[in-house]
């Protein structure tokens, strides 16, 4: 070292073991510190602040989307609505993106209405909500057609839900046609009775279907995922549940394990029965014609597909068949609300809950409710919903199915019956 010149040395600290006890308590520290987030305080207390305001406000939406949703039912969140809060609020990382896609409705849903402008002001009201939730593909369609057609003075009313399986094509196939059959089937059919039109516009639907599936290979748009798999899709299919709503009755028209569910004077009455392969009367006419119900993850036709009816599948005919049951209920004054739904939400929601969620919904006095047939509020799809009350009802019944875990598509249609007809 020259003369004049100064070295810095820092301070060596003794390595005693309170020293070495002293250094693994901070260390300990700051791993308490990373794993709860909690910020360091500083002189000015900037950080501190910054993170009471980020507490503060969280809480604040978590009350408001409580204070909402007990506003719609009329009734504290100690349900399964709860849960669902707490699930939407989830940060993990590894459950981010599956519960963007579960919950976000206004991106997810992919609303098919088409209300015609012609009649409106008579057509009953009614709300829908169909989302993707935790699948991959989204398969359900929904098609609903007030006024679709007058007969003999009375206006009657289109509801159609379609669950796909294989691929989407074939449930939106039903979406574009079914109406269209069912109309003209009505109108050519004279004084043939309901149950044998509604089967032969089932029986019309499943043959333009399987000649749909068997060109879609070279057909099909490049986002359809047949065409990457094979030329003929013939293992595609979809239910189909059907409501035609009249001043004086309710027809009903099911294949398949989608829902219908009327609610009158707070009792829920199933309008349809799903069709399962392990149904007694199903097992039996599958077993008849030659078929075999194999168990593997549910019983299942030719152990494939878990449903004994639907519209396609030509693969598996004639053990699945399109052939629907029909139903014809009398409308009283005590008849609430329509409830159409696919088995996303059946398979984790049970009619009777079903019903009493829509029910307090129509009840709770919100503005959707009180409005004049003739208010129509746009959709985030940029649709039209002819009743906030009945969407409120159709969403919540969606968020009660993603909140029990339901791992399927959920579609849900909401019928008001005790106005506008």
């Amino acid at each position: 070292m020259h003369f004049g010149e100064t070295e810095t040395v820092a301070p060596i600290e003794p390595s005693t073991e309170a020293a070495r006890r002293r250094r693994m308590e901070i260390h300990q520290f700051r791993f308490v510190a990373s794993d709860m987030a909690v910020a360091p305080t500083r002189e000015n207390g900037r950080k501190r602040q910054k993170l009471e305001k980020t507490v503060s406000v969280k809480s604040y939406d978590i009350k408001e989307k409580r204070s909402k949703l007990e506003r719609i039912v009329s009734l504290p969140l100690s349900l399964p609505c709860r849960s669902e809060i707490e699930m939407g609020e989830k940060t993990t990382t590894e459950n981010k993106e599956t519960e963007t896609n579960a919950l976000n409705l206004s991106e997810s849903a992919s609303i098919s209405s088409n209300v015609e402008r012609q009649g409106v002001s008579e057509c009953p009201k009614f709300g829908m909500t169909s989302v993707c939730g935790r699948r991959r593909d989204m398969e359900d369609t929904v098609s609903i057609y007030p006024s679709f057609l007058q007969e003999k003075h009375e206006k009657l009313h289109f509801f159609g839900l379609y669950d796909g399986h294989g691929c989407s094509h074939a449930a939106m196939k039903c979406k574009d046609r079914m109406h269209e059959i069912v109309k003209n089937e009505v109108e050519t059919a004279g004084e043939a009775r309901w149950k044998e039109l509604m089967r032969r516009s089932f029986t019309k639907m499943d043959k333009e279907v399987v000649e749909y599936s068997k060109g879609a290979g070279g057909s099909q748009s490049a986002d359809c995922r047949c065409e990457l798999q094979t030329p003929q899709c013939d293992a595609v299919g979809s239910t189909a549940v059907v409501a035609v709503v009249t001043p004086n009755r309710i027809i009903v028209s099911n294949c398949g394990d989608s829902r219908a569910v009327l609610c009158r004077n707070g009792v829920a009455i199933p309008l349809s029965t799903d069709h399962k392969p392990d149904r007694p009367d199903e097992l039996t006419r599958i077993e008849e014609a030659g078929g075999r119900v194999i168990y593997w993850d549910g019983p299942r036709v030719l152990g494939v597909l878990a449903m004994s009816r639907a519209i396609g599948d030509n693969y598996l005919k004639p053990y699945v068949t399109s052939d629907p049951e029909v139903t014809i209920t009398e409308r009283t004054v005590e008849d609430e609300c329509l409830i159409l739904a696919s088995d996303g939400l059946w398979d984790v929601v049970s009619n009777e809950t079903a019903c009493g969620v829509a029910r307090m919904c129509l009840r709770s006095g919100t503005p959707g409710s009180s409005a004049s047939a003739n208010d129509v509020t746009p959709t985030a799809a940029g649709q039209r919903s002819s009743d906030q009350a009945c969407t409120d009802a159709s969403i919540l019944l969606t968020r009660l199915a993603l909140a029990r875990h339901s791992s399927d598509n959920v579609s849900v249609v909401v019928v008001d019956l005790k106005r506008g007809l």
